[in-house]
Order: C-alpha cells, then sequence, then structure tokens
C-alpha cells in the first residue's frame, strides 16, 4: 500500500475582497460544529445578519496581516508542508477545512500520487468539535464519496505531547530572551462552553466549575478546555515559570452565549489597569500564525494593553515552520509509516 499525509489547516479567504471572505466566512459559520445549532437558525443567523455586516470588516483586518505572498496562514502551511516534505520519502500534501485548497483537493492530489493510505494531521494541537472533530468528520465523507479505496489514519491530540511541548516551549524561551516582561499570558481560541459539555464521552464529567479539568477523566480525551489548561500547565513546568507569572485565557468569542473563560481581551485590560507594564503573550492553540495572533492579539491586544495603562506587549509567534517543529512532525510521519508496514 502507498502511504500519503495530508497536513490540514483551518484555512483562509482567497483574497481581502469583501467576496472571498464572505465566501469563506459563510463556509466556515454554517459548519454544523462551528455555531452547532439547529439549521434553520444557523441560515438564519449566518445568512441573514453575520454575512451581510461582518465581511467587510473581517475584510479590513485581513489587509492588515495580509502578506505580498498572499495569506500568511496558507503560506505558511506550504513552507511547513515543503520543509516536512524534504525530510521524508512520503508525500505530503496540504488542505484546509475552509476554503483551498479543500480537503477533497488534498485527498485528490494524494490519489493521484497513487496513495491509497492516508495519515491525517489537523494542525491543532488541542481536540475541539470545531476544529479536529470537523476535519475528521468530513474527510470520513469524502472517502465514502469520493476514495472508497483509502483508509485513513489520524494524529490525536498532541497537546500534551513530549515533542510538541518541548518545541513550543524552546520557541517561547528563544523569543522572550533579553525581553523584561512581568507575566506571561496563554492564550487560546475559545469556544461555547456547551462544545464542552458535548465533547464529554462520560456524559457528567465536564461542569466547567474549576475542578472537573484537573480531576482524571475519560473525558479529558476530548476535553478542549483540559487540554488547554495541560498545556499550559506543561510548558510552564518545562520553563520552570513561577506561580502567578503565568495565567491562561481564551479569545475570539462570538455571539452572546458563554463561551470560555477569563476572556483574553478583558484579561489583557484588567492587567493593564492593575499596574502590569510589560507583558508576553503567547498563542499555542494555533500551529500557524494567523488573523487571530497577528491581527486580534499583535494589534488589538496591544492597543487594549497600552489603553489600560501598559507599556511594553511582547507577541510570541507561533512555531509555523520552526525546524525543531519540522523535524518532529517528520518523525512521527516516518514512525507512522513503520508502524503501519509492520502491521501489514
Amino acid at each position: 500500500m502507498a502511504k500519503g499525509v495530508l497536513l490540514v489547516n483551518l484555512g483562509s479567504p482567497d483574497s481581502t475582497n469583501p467576496k472571498d471572505v464572505k465566501r469563506y466566512l459563510g463556509e466556515f459559520l454554517m459548519d454544523e460544529r462551528v455555531i452547532d445549532v439547529p439549521k434553520a437558525f444557523r441560515t438564519f443567523l449566518v445568512k441573514g445578519i453575520i454575512l451581510n455586516t461582518r465581511p467587510k470588516k473581517s475584510a479590513a483586518a485581513y489587509k492588515k496581516i495580509w502578506w505580498d505572498e498572499g495569506s500568511p496562514l496558507i503560506v505558511l502551511t506550504e513552507r511547513l508542508r515543503d520543509k516536512v516534505d524534504a525530510l521524508t520519502s512520503i508525500p505530503t500534501v496540504i488542505a484546509m477545512r475552509y476554503g483551498k485548497p479543500s480537503i477533497k483537493q488534498g485527498l485528490q492530489k494524494l490519489h493521484d500520487k497513487g496513495v491509497d493510505e492516508v495519515l491525517i494531521v489537523p494542525l491543532y494541537p488541542q481536540f475541539a468539535m470545531a476544529t479536529t472533530e470537523t476535519i475528521l468528520v468530513l474527510a470520513e465523507e469524502l472517502r465514502k464519496e469520493h476514495f472508497p479505496q483509502m483508509s485513513f489514519t489520524s494524529v490525536p491530540a498532541f497537546y500534551n505531547h513530549p515533542d510538541y511541548v518541548r518545541v513550543l516551549s524552546e520557541s517561547i524561551k528563544e523569543s522572550l530572551e533579553g525581553v523584561d516582561y512581568e507575566h506571561l499570558l496563554f492564550s487560546y481560541h475559545g469556544v461555547p462552553e456547551r462544545h464542552i459539555r458535548k465533547s464529554d464521552i462520560t456524559k457528567s464529567h465536564c461542569k466547567i466549575d474549576g475542578q472537573c479539568c484537573q480531576t482524571a477523566s475519560k473525558a479529558h480525551q476530548y476535553c478542549y478546555r483540559h487540554q488547554c489548561y495541560e498545556t499550559t500547565k506543561q510548558v510552564a513546568e518545562y520553563l520552570s515559570l513561577e506561580e502567578g507569572t503565568f495565567s491562561t485565557s481564551f479569545q475570539s468569542r462570538l455571539g452572546v452565549d458563554p463561551w470560555l473563560q477569563p476572556y483574553t481581551d478583558r484579561t489583557i485590560d484588567k492587567m493593564g489597569k492593575q499596574g502590569t507594564k510589560k507583558m508576553a503573550i503567547v498563542t499555542p492553540a494555533f500551529v500557524s500564525d494567523c488573523l487571530e495572533t497577528l491581527e486580534e492579539i499583535a494589534m488589538e491586544g496591544e492597543e487594549i494593553f497600552h489603553e489600560a495603562g501598559g507599556k511594553d506587549f511582547h507577541v510570541i509567534p507561533c512555531i509555523n515552520d520552526r525546524d525543531d517543529w519540522v523535524k518532529t512532525l517528520a518523525r512521527w510521519i516516518d514512525q507512522w509509516a513503520v508502524v503501519e508496514t509492520e502491521m501489514a
């Protein structure tokens, strides 16, 4: 059997044109695992309200961070693919859950190379309905309809994998070298609280009460909140951070339903008003820098901090296409290929 790898990231509009942004947002927000309400209400909310107001604002935000080569997220994922592909003999292609290249296009490219055994690598350290789950569900639907001869294996959430923790920690350490800061904020992408409860395979453990994430449970295999806090904990241990010098928050909330707290924007504002003058921030829910890191955090976050009285705001880049991350991915791919070959 011929093996191949599909690296899957979130996605991006084709350009900063409001029409392209509207098309991208429509695909993204109509996903039932992103806005998990009945389809009729989701259609009304997205097509009747959001897509009539948000595309222009989002397009303006994308213009602030767009590169000459294109979308930062796409460009960085391509660079990662190229470097990984150079270190392994297994063909590696990229796909985006929303936008282009689509997962179907990625699978077709592997199919055209004669691949019938695919390792799917969702480029998300933590599991969530709106990220890893939606990728795997769509991939399986496409397999059944278009690629029945293919078999899939997926890389599980790697938030606590020693290799990932080391890469993330070293990236933070390098970025903070020579930087004077008082507090390090770990900002993760937010999700609605109901997503945590829906992902609870025990149907009883996740209460979001401050204790459940610290209490051992099978639910943690799919609990985004637990996995975020565990990432922070393990990185803090690796870097020997002192209690009180770091914390965790959640960004990018949408709508009026309760999302995971504390919220990043309010945390930044509060810290500035309470006298913190120098802070650093890292975004471990993202492998590649994107709108949420380059604009929401690096631009809006800094503005909030300065308006609240803060002075120095240091943003730590995502791990992107770092050499140690590239080598880690290549090693995981080679290990999978060896195991699959031995089992064949």
